[in-house]
């Protein structure tokens, strides 16, 4: 375990610098990690676990001590960390069952280079618990009086499902007498993915899965004494030609059957008659009886037990999943998901009024559902077809394609505007992917390359020589598509927009991916199994977007439904119109800023009488003449702007954070009209914020993330300007030619005419100046920055005005500095030689015992023996530790330094020693 603990007291100690901070002992000491299991971060507020792979976003908080029940918010984080995850028996437990290594690829689409990256993954609390609740529930229902019905676990799309699954078998393994286990899915594609993620877990799984490749392997797979992990479709379960049953392969009890999206579309009991046919002619030739795919897997395997997992909730009316696999074992639904930053939200926006559905198309459409929703067995399979295949025309006509396409363009650039990603559209067949495709490139040809490794744009589909040339050109391979999965889950490749049919749409993970478009009818489980494509966490990405261009919104309300009847709690989709109303209330917000009287109004209006208005209504600042100025004008007005906020109460802080939230639904709004009619409004606010997060005292704790906007082409071209600006020229003082904090630059900055920017500029540089400084001398370091933190909170707390601590910070602060840097040259000390002085003097007594001339030679041997001993990991070695303590104290002791101070020295001097570790090892190097 590695703990890096920040201080609570530090507002700039934040969780995301000691995030860094373990990326730092990543790059400088890689020998720390060859043993580890777990990262923790916090500092004191939040606490989160992640692995040394881990992004950020993948640090998960551990919410429960328990597994039953979430841990009241008023109990630390750390606290329930400790007492859950690090419960020496749980902490075992994850470092034997709960790790997985997965390997992904990164093709280089320039160099061709094939990058092979593995990742480290921890379970997160969520799929531990649940992970032991499924094995205990599977070991009781396989015993000798269990009913075999291992439960049902129900974990939303996004929160790593696929991983729980192959957690849950590894243990099993260890706790079912080596049984075999059987998984099942419904669809090739699917088999394929989840058959990967299991095979990246081969150690975890101590042995390799696989994959049955027909009906006759998957008998021989399963006709075995013990042991195995076997993928297979549930199709492959259908018995031979005229046979009702299955062939029994095993009466073994220790056999395991988990179904992932187990529905009762996949699993049932029911007996079908059915047309037998002549395979010649086609003919009816006479009937037979057929049952659902849960009975012939009863004729195989009478014994076995059966679990499900599943992303979506089991609907009120399915009888069959529950009669197979019992009730809920364990729930973790979007509500939980979303507040743990395991998934984003999801929005949706009806684009439908945008193609033209004529009524004949949405009548059509009606009737189509509600026959289906009728007749749930569809026994009149000609009857459905036929009015499908109409519906299919009317969806596929020409110039409905020509406006879907142009819309998607319009739509997807704006998107891919304010937030880089990926795109996916769902098409009603194949047909209609493919004249989709072509009409794409006929409006962007750039995005076409006949090459699966090239292009922005792709069809993932199978078409066979009978269905034309047009249709063939479009033909993806297995090997193809996984190609073209790699390139998609790649952020950095080129390939930003697919479309498919049926693939793709469940179990296919892609952060990146923030817009779906719809353009398919679409029911139930199956919905929501496809709108999830869009809530994996990347980067800053604040929620998905589902875009309707069908009219599936009725569908999607009995989806969610269904989803809320079954125990589910928040909104799994949310209207973009409420994403929108939050971005208008926010723009009030900010707006509301430059309206209220600032201390600075009057200093501002001296330098430029037209800068707030004459009048009400329109009193306040006025920002929007940046819309018509020059390029010099605009970023005075953005100087002038920030003069005013910093004039308010906690305006700074004010400003930053309703900005920052204005951005985030901005973001998720685009492309609403409404968004894209106050993106140079917001553009200048983003200025604005960025010269506060800048100049704001050591940065105000801010993390990079914080601070990354998704605003990014929007802004600039709203902040276009034809030439360079001077930042220096613009704040209406010249650039310093030699030192920042020369006198004549210091009498320049306390003559600024914008005072409140001058002491936010002031406050930045030497704050700035004396962190260079700490990464080499502890004490002085630290006394510098004692100084100034105590003048900003005299100023803070009114015992101070601007004018005064402008004047105290350059004729103390910054002069302290400057007398530091002069030291080196007058005692004839190098940078780290005069640290080690200072951390010896701090005692005055002993510089009154010694004198500076002793202490100098002490401090020169010191710096000697420290940097002859540093090795990579010596600050973390108590080996090393001691040895040098050791050498330290022998120098103190041959100078004759005073032994009742030595204690504090020597931990003044291995502290010191420890700052200039990173540049003794340099050298080294």
């Amino acid at each position: 375990m590695l703990f890096e603990l920040k201080n609570p007291a530090d507002e700039n100690a934040t969780i995301h610098k000691a995030y860094d901070q373990i990326q730092t002992y990543k790059a400088t000491i890689p020998g720390l990690f060859t043993y580890n299991a777990v990262c923790v971060i916090s500092d004191g507020m939040e606490c989160r676990a992640g692995s040394v792979s881990a992004g950020f976003t993948r640090y998960m908080t551990w919410k429960s001590a328990d597994g039953k029940k979430e841990a009241s918010r008023f109990i630390p984080q750390l606290e329930i960390l400790v007492t859950g995850m690090l419960n020496p028996a749980i902490l075992l437990d994850i470092i034997r069952n709960f790790i997985i290594f997965e390997k992904s690829k990164k093709n280089d689409p320039k160099t061709g280079i094939v990058q092979v990256e593995t990742e480290k993954k921890v379970a997160a609390y969520h799929q531990y618990y649940a992970v032991n609740k499924a094995v205990e529930s599977t070991l009781k229902a396989a015993s000798v009086d269990g009913n075999r019905k291992g439960g049902v676990v129900w974990h939303t799309q996004g929160s790593g499902k696929s991983i729980s699954m192959v957690f849950y078998t590894a243990k099993l393994v260890l706790s079912l007498n080596n049984p075999t286990v059987v998984v099942i899915t419904d669809r090739n594609d699917l088999d394929d993915q989840l058959f990967d993620t299991f095979a990246a877990g081969k150690q975890l799984l101590r042995q390799e899965p696989i994959q049955a490749k027909d009906r006759e392997n998957l008998k021989d797979l399963l006709n075995v004494a013990s042991g195995g992990i076997v993928f297979t479709t549930i199709q492959k379960f259908l018995p031979e030609t005229g046979k009702s049953e299955y062939d029994r392969l095993s009466d073994r009890t220790n056999i395991v059957v988990i179904a992932d999206e187990a529905h009762r579309t996949q699993y049932g009991f029911e007996a079908k008659v059915v047309d037998v046919k002549d395979k010649e002619t086609k003919d009816v030739i006479g009937k037979r009886i057929t049952y659902g795919f849960a009975k012939y897997m009863r004729d195989a395997l009478p014994n076995a037990t059966y679990i499900g997992f599943t992303g979506t909730p089991i609907e009120t009316t399915d009888v069959n999943t529950p009669a197979i696999f019992g009730q809920y074992v364990d729930i973790y639904d979007i509500s939980q998901s979303i507040a743990d930053g395991a998934t984003v939200k999801i929005y949706y926006e009806s684009r439908l009024a945008k193609v033209n559905m004529d009524e004949e198309g949405r009548r059509l459409i009606a009737e189509f559902d509600k026959e289906l929703e009728d007749d749930e067995e569809i026994t009149d399979k000609q009857r459905v077809k036929a009015k499908w295949t109409k519906l299919e025309a009317i969806v596929g006509n020409q110039e409905r394609i020509k406006n879907l396409a142009r819309d998607i363009v319009t739509h997807f650039e704006q998107r891919q505007a304010v937030f880089e990603g990926k795109g996916m559209v769902v098409a009603m067949s194949r047909r209609i992917a493919v004249d989709l495709y072509n009409e794409l490139i006929r409006l962007r040809p750039d995005w076409h390359d006949d090459e699966i490794s090239k292009g922005a744009l792709k069809v993932v589909m199978t078409a066979s020589s009978a269905d034309g040339p047009v249709m063939q050109k479009r033909h993806t391979t297995k090997s193809e598509r996984k190609a073209l999965a790699d390139r998609m889950r790649d952020p950095a490749d080129p390939l930003r927009l697919v479309i498919v049919r049926d693939m793709w749409l469940t179990g296919f993970d892609v952060p990146s991916l923030h817009t779906l478009y719809i353009d398919k009818p679409m029911r139930n489980h199956t919905l929501m199994q496809a709108i999830a494509r869009v809530n994996r966490v990347f980067k800053d990405k604040k929620g998905g977007l589902v875009v309707d261009y069908l009219g599936i919104a009725t569908d999607l309300k009995k989806a969610l439904a269904f989803y809320s009847d079954s125990g589910g709690k928040g909104d799994p989709v949310i209207e973009q119109e409420k994403a929108v109303n939050a971005m208008i209330e926010k723009l009030e917000v900010v707006r509301q800023l430059f309206y209220q009287e600032s201390k600075s109004k009057k200093a501002i209006l001296i330098a430029e009488p037209t800068a707030y208005y004459a009048s009400y209504p329109g009193t306040g600042f006025n920002y929007r003449r940046f819309f018509k100025a020059s390029p010099e004008e605009k970023l005075s007005i953005i100087l002038q702007a920030e003069e005013h906020i910093l004039g308010l109460e906690d305006g700074k802080n004010r400003f930053i954070r309703e900005v920052t939230l204005l951005s985030q639904a901005f973001a998720l709004s685009v492309p609403d009209e409404k968004a894209l009619a106050i993106k140079d409004e917001l553009a200048i606010f983003q200025a604005v914020k960025a010269r506060l997060v800048k100049f704001a005292g050591g940065g105000g704790g801010r993390s990079d993330i914080d601070i990354e906007t998704a605003i990014k082409q929007m802004v600039d071209e709203a902040l276009s300007s034809d030439r360079v600006i001077d930042i220096f020229d613009a704040a209406g003082i010249k650039k310093p030619e030699i030192s920042i904090l020369s006198e004549d630059f210091l009498l320049e900055l306390k003559g600024m005419k914008h005072q409140n920017l001058a002491l936010e500029l002031l406050k930045k540089l030497l704050n700035d100046e004396i962190r260079i400084r700490s990464r080499t001398n502890l004490v002085k370091s630290k006394a510098l920055l004692e100084m100034l933190e105590t003048a900003i909170k005299k100023y803070n707390n009114g015992l101070l005005t601007t004018a005064e601590i402008i004047q105290f910070l350059v004729d103390e602060v910054a002069k302290k500095i400057r007398e530091h840097d002069e030291r080196e040259a007058h005692l004839g000390l190098s940078k780290e030689e005069l640290a080690f002085y200072d951390a010896l003097a701090e005692n005055k007594s002993a510089v009154d015992v010694l004198g500076d001339d002793k202490l100098k030679d002490i401090a020169i041997e010191v710096a000697k023996k420290v940097k002859a001993n540093a090795t990579i990991d010596w600050t973390i070695r108590e080996s090393a530790r001691a040895k040098l303590m050791v050498l330290v104290k022998r120098t103190l002791n041959k100078y004759g330094y005073p032994p009742d101070m030595q204690k504090k020295a020597i931990d003044t001097v291995l502290k010191q020693a420890e700052l200039l570790a990173d540049y003794f090892v340099q050298d080294i190097v």
